[in-house]
């Protein structure tokens, strides 16, 4: 079987997209309980460091209990009820119970994810690379919309993330270890001298130490070399559509944008352009 994926790209593309759109699905989960499991956590610690009541203790939690169910009537989703994409619209974008509409977020989750696998799969063909991309991929679209919801880059992705670019890299798949290393070092504190020296000149926030562990984290795993068009393109593309939707009175100017999200899209872009890029300047 494995050496049909080798001699087959084509099998090895759709295998790959039918994981992606599987993959899709559970990241949906991820995207609307980790949050929630982290605001559990939060408020425990809240209580144990004030010294007051601890919260009543609440049913079990996390990505695999409960069951998924339609939050508008408790509606367990069965098997087949959450097959990626073809549920939502065989069910026609409503509860099967209730007939609440189901956002169109969650197949769009799902597709993306497949898409971006399958693409991974055409763009590298079988083996580690990209295995490794589809992980990276994943992660990246995870804290995106998680970010977008939340305004959070939760350390329970971007700090394994970050980990596991530089053990990627071990053997230089990606970038060598050393511009993994120096990547991963030189992402968070570019950052982080831009938030404080930001903080210092005007007395605000301009963003979040997730955004360093992010970028810590695609340093970690496309070497430091790849950090500067990243972060240009992040920028550009978030001013872009920041100036957009305060045109079109879609977003109140004194409220920050997230920024996770653009460099999620602008780490996936150097994954598989990066070197182009680089390469481009260079000449």
């Amino acid at each position: 079987m494995l050496e049909a994926f080798a001699h087959t790209p084509g099998l090895f593309t759709t295998v790959a997209l039918l994981l992606g759109l599987m993959v899709g699905s559970f990241l949906n989960v991820v995207i609307h309980r980790l949050p929630r499991m982290l605001e559990r956590e939060w408020r425990e610690q809240c209580a144990l460091l004030t010294g007051a009541a601890m919260p009543e203790p609440a049913p079990r939690y996390d990505l695999v209990v409960p069951r998924s169910a339609c939050p508008a009537c408790g509606h367990a989703i069965r098997w087949y009820e959450n097959i990626p994409v073809l549920s939502w619209l065989a069910l026609r974008a409503r509860c099967s119970a209730c007939g609440a509409p189901i956002a169109l977020r969650y197949p769009l989750v799902e597709a993306v994810t497949g898409a971006l696998f399958a693409f991974a799969a055409w763009h590298w063909g079988y083996g580690a690379q990209a295995v490794a991309a589809w992980i990276l991929l994943a992660a990246l679209l995870a804290l995106a919309v998680i970010d977008i919801d939340t305004q959070l880059l939760p350390d329970d992705i971007t700090l394994p993330l970050l980990w596991l670019g530089l053990l990627v890299n071990l053997t230089g798949l990606f970038c060598t270890l050393e511009e993994a290393v120096i990547g991963a070092a030189a992402g968070y504190l570019s950052l982080w001298l831009v938030y404080h020296l930001f903080k210092r000149l005007t007395g605000k926030e301009g963003m979040g130490y997730g955004d360093f562990k992010l970028l810590a984290a695609l340093g970690a795993w496309l070497g430091w070399k790849l950090l500067l068009p990243i972060v240009l393109a992040a920028s550009l593309a978030g001013a872009v559509v920041g100036l957009l939707l305060i045109v079109a009175r879609r977003h109140d100017g004194a409220r920050p944008l997230p920024f996770g999200p653009w460099l999620a899209l602008a780490g996936a872009a150097a994954l598989f352009w990066g070197e182009t890029v680089v390469e481009f300047w260079l000449a």
